[in-house]
């Protein structure tokens, strides 16, 4: 008779010390974001000079750099959404409370085609308060959103829209006008 293998059960913390200090700060946090994510950001920002110009908590597989300015708690989906690219050359506003998942892509400006090496210089572009961006959604420069926008993932947003919208596809229209709050 062959005795079945059982892998030993990890998940009590008394088997693994060296995770009692991680674990402890994850019951006390309250912004549901690990401490193990926000220390391999840090690590990444300060040691691996890695998103190192943006003063708060970056994925360490995402890239932001320009003129960016975050409401309060959007941080959290900074350090939280893998996969992002975040191009703030001509400045990026996003409102308080805005959320968005892994792989958003906001472009602030174009290569000017007579010289690569220079921005085209147009609006920044402004997001809302309380707007949800989908996941792998685009965002082209110059765009202005209202507040209460809802973004469907995958989708490329070529054009302002009004507060209230929920937008999707390719290019982004409004699929309906939400009621919200």
């Amino acid at each position: 008779m062959t005795k079945k293998h059982t892998s030993p059960d990890y998940s009590n913390a008394r088997y693994l010390p060296w995770l009692w200090p991680i674990r402890l700060m994850n019951k006390v946090r309250k912004d549901n974001i690990s401490m193990g994510l926000l220390l391999m950001n840090f690590i990444y920002q300060k040691f691996f000079d890695i998103n190192n110009s943006i003063p708060w908590s970056v994925h360490y597989s995402s890239t932001v750099q320009g003129k960016i300015t975050i409401g309060k708690n959007v941080w959290k989906s900074f350090a939280s959404s893998g996969g992002c690219y975040i191009q703030g050359a001509n400045g990026i506003e996003i409102g308080d409370d805005t959320i968005f998942a892994p792989g958003i892509k906001i472009i602030s400006s174009n290569h000017n085609p007579d010289d690569l090496d220079n921005w085209i210089v147009v609006n920044p572009v402004k997001i809302g308060k309380n707007c949800w961006i989908g996941a792998n959604a685009v965002i082209l420069p110059g765009i202005e959103l209202g507040d209460h926008v809802i973004i469907g993932a995958g989708s490329i947003v070529t054009k302002s829209f009004p507060a209230n919208s929920i937008i999707a596809g390719n290019p982004a229209r409004i699929i309906e006008n939400a009621k919200i709050r």
